[in-house]
C-alpha cells in the first residue's frame, strides 16, 4: 500500500488551538509527520517594546491563559535582576503558592483533556469539575479564575488573608481524596491505561537529545526540574520531591502529573502553614536601568525561559520568549513515528501543547541585497522544504 498524507489541522476537532500537522502514513501507521507552527502568533514579543514595564506585566500575562502566573514571574524576575530589586521573602512565598495552584489547575485540565481524547469522557468531567476547586480558591485571592493580575515587578500585587488560607485549607482536603481516586484510574483502569501504556513514547536518551522538558522528560526518567536545580521565588526553602518516571510512554507522563499534583498539595500546605510576615512588594522604579537578564521558570509544562532587554527607558527594548511547548514539539515527532493513525490525537496531547505561547514571527535578513522579510513559522517551513 503506497504511503499517503494525512493533514490534522490547522482547524480540526482534535485541536483546541489552530495548528498544522501532516502525517504520512502507511495503512494505519505513522511514518513521518511534519509540523508547521506560525498559525495563532499574536506579535507579544514586539508590542511589550511599546509598553511601560508595567503595562508589559499584563500583556505577557496574556501569553498563556493556563501559565499565565509562570509568564509573569519569568518576566518579573529577569527586569527585577536587570533593577537589583529585591523581592520580599512574603512575596517570594506568595508567588511559589500561585505558582503551585497554577501547577495543579493546568495538571487537572491535562488529565481531563487526555481522558476526552481516548473517548473517556466521564473522567474529563470529573477532572474538570475537580479542577474547580482550584480554580474558586484562585479567584478567591486574586479576584481571577485564569489571569489572576498577581505579580508586579518588586513583588505581588496582593496579600493572602487568613480567610484566604482557610478555605485553601479546605480546598487542600477536597482534592487530596480525589487525587488519590485519579491515580488509581490513571494506574487501574483497564480502558484508559491501555490507550496510554506504551503509546507516544520516547526513551531517555531522546528526551535528552531532543531537548524535552518538564513532564515530558521526567515522564521518560530525566531528573531535572528548575524549582530544585536553580530555584527562584521560594523553593530554596520549601521542601518538595521531583517526581519522575521510566516508561517514557502517556502513561508514564500522567504517572507524573498526577504525582506533581501531590506534591503541589504538600507545598502549599507548607507555604500557608510557614508564610511569613512583611511587605508584599518594594517599589519600582519607573525606568529600569540599562542591561539584560535571562529568567528561568518551571511552568507546569516545563521550563519557561525569558530574556528582557533594557536600554535605560520606562519601555523594555527587547522580550524574548521560549515556551516549553516550543522544546517539546520535537518530542511528538519522534513519539508519532510507528504510532496508529487513532492515537494521533492523545499522542500532541501528551506533552499538554499550548500553540499560543510557542508561535513567533521569524525575521530573515538577505546581507547580499538588503532586504528584510517577516515570516510565520509555518511559511519559513514551506519555503525550507521547497528548497530540497
Amino acid at each position: 500500500m503506497p504511503e499517503i498524507e494525512i493533514p490534522v489541522g490547522p482547524q480540526h476537532p482534535a485541536l483546541k488551538e489552530p495548528e498544522s500537522f501532516r502525517f504520512e502514513v502507511d495503512g494505519e501507521i505513522v511514518k513521518s509527520v511534519d509540523i508547521r507552527l506560525g498559525y495563532v502568533h499574536r506579535g507579544i514579543e514586539k508590542a511589550c517594546q511599546d509598553r511601560t514595564w508595567v503595562q508589559a506585566v499584563y500583556l505577557i500575562e496574556r501569553i498563556c491563559g493556563i501559565c499565565s502566573h509562570s509568564h509573569t514571574t519569568c518576566f518579573c524576575q529577569a527586569v527585577e535582576e536587570i533593577a537589583g530589586i529585591e523581592v520580599p521573602r512574603r512575596a517570594r512565598f506568595i508567588r511559589s503558592l500561585f505558582g503551585e495552584m497554577e501547577r495543579i489547575h493546568s495538571h487537572l485540565l491535562w488529565l481531563g483533556l487526555a481522558g476526552h481524547e481516548v473517548g473517556f469522557d466521564s473522567l474529563f468531567m470529573y477532572a474538570w469539575h475537580d479542577r474547580e476547586i482550584i480554580l474558586d480558591a484562585l479567584e478567591s485571592i486574586s479576584g481571577n479564575r485564569v489571569n489572576y493580575g498577581m505579580n508586579t515587578i518588586g513583588g505581588v500585587r496582593r496579600d493572602v488573608t487568613e480567610k484566604d488560607v482557610d478555605e485553601l485549607g479546605r480546598a487542600l482536603d477536597l482534592l487530596e481524596e480525589r487525587v488519590k481516586y485519579y491515580t488509581d484510574v490513571a494506574l487501574n483502569e483497564a480502558t484508559f491505561r491501555s490507550r496510554l501504556e506504551g503509546v507516544g513514547k520516547i526513551t531517555r536518551e531522546q528526551a535528552i537529545d531532543l531537548g524535552t522538558v518538564g513532564p515530558t522528560a521526567r515522564s521518560a526518567g530525566v531528573d531535572v526540574d528548575l524549582r530544585r536545580d536553580d530555584p527562584y521565588a521560594a523553593y530554596d526553602e520549601i521542601p518538595f520531591r521531583v517526581i519522575t518516571a521510566d516508561g517514557g510512554d502517556l502513561l508514564a507522563a500522567a504517572v507524573v502529573r498526577l504525582g506533581e499534583i501531590e506534591e503541589s498539595l504538600k507545598i502549599i500546605r507548607y507555604i500557608i502553614e510557614n508564610l511569613p510576615d512583611g511587605p508584599i512588594a518594594v517599589k519600582a522604579p519607573r525606568r529600569i536601568p540599562a542591561g539584560e537578564a535571562c529568567s528561568r521558570y518551571e511552568a507546569p509544562r516545563g521550563e519557561d525561559i525569558h530574556y528582557v532587554r533594557s536600554g535605560g527607558g520606562d519601555k523594555p527594548l527587547r522580550v524574548k520568549v521560549r515556551a516549553p511547548t516550543l522544546a517539546n514539539i520535537n518530542a511528538v515527532a519522534q513519539s508519532m513515528r510507528g504510532a496508529r493513525v487513532a492515537d494521533i490525537p492523545i499522542i500532541i496531547a501528551g506533552i499538554d501543547p499550548c500553540f499560543s505561547c510557542t508561535d513567533r514571527m521569524v525575521r530573515l535578513d538577505d546581507v547580499s541585497s538588503g532586504r528584510t522579510e517577516v515570516l510565520t513559522w509555518a511559511q519559513l517551513s514551506a519555503r525550507c522544504r521547497a528548497s530540497r
